[in-house]
């Protein structure tokens, strides 16, 4: 299904891959499985056929991806209390949770965020539970702008190093997206410990 999502935008014209890349860029957010690393990684690539500009391309996706974790944060800051204050929500992450979350943002927001979004999966409900924990928009966004940037910069830097040669661009994003995806894994077996032990303590 992937390769054939890959092969589909690999045929696009410049103007409508540009859009179809932004919003992968962006939709990583708000839905996770979006396979927005490979489609960079890919637009890298096209970009050494001559499809596309790679520094634009790179500064574009970027710009696309913190605009969006940027309106998940606010999403978070505004609605998430909201959310989580009644019903079903509130068992998951009961006020106890919530001012742990806070004392933790507090104290580790900033690197926590910066580690956080180089982990697939995980790296997109950072931003949000920063709005929740009401951690100030400069620590959420200035991290958050860094790693994506260092992130989106090493995608591209992959298609500009390995050439013309598509099966190792993607082998090494599925390789180091794998290890990612297990370290994001642990955190989040991690984290679920933790909120644990928050909820019997209350």
């Amino acid at each position: 299904m992937l390769d054939q999502f890959l092969d589909w935008l690999a045929q696009l014209p410049t103007v409508p891959l540009y859009v179809v890349l932004l919003l992968l860029s962006a939709l990583e957010n708000v839905f996770p499985p979006v396979p927005a690393d490979v489609a960079v990684a890919l637009g890298a690539f096209l970009a050494q056929r001559g499809k596309l500009s790679l520094i634009p391309l790179g500064i574009a996706c970027w710009l696309a991806n913190v605009v969006s974790a940027a309106a998940m944060y606010e999403l978070g800051r505004k609605k998430g209390a909201v959310f989580f204050a009644t019903g079903w929500p509130s068992r998951l992450l009961p006020p106890a949770a919530i001012a742990a979350l806070q004392a933790a943002y507090a104290k580790h927001g900033m690197l926590g965020i910066f580690v956080s979004r180089f982990l697939p999966g995980v790296r997109a409900a950072v931003t949000p539970f920063a709005g929740i924990a009401g951690l100030p928009p400069w620590k959420a966004m200035l991290p958050t702008c860094v790693a994506s940037a260092i992130w989106y910069s090493l995608l591209v830097a992959a298609g500009a190093a390995l050439g013309l040669s598509w099966p190792a661009i993607r082998r090494l994003v599925d390789q180091t997206s794998a290890v990612l995806g297990a370290v994001g894994l642990l955190a989040v077996v991690l984290f679920l410990i933790w909120l644990i032990r928050v909820i019997k303590k209350d």
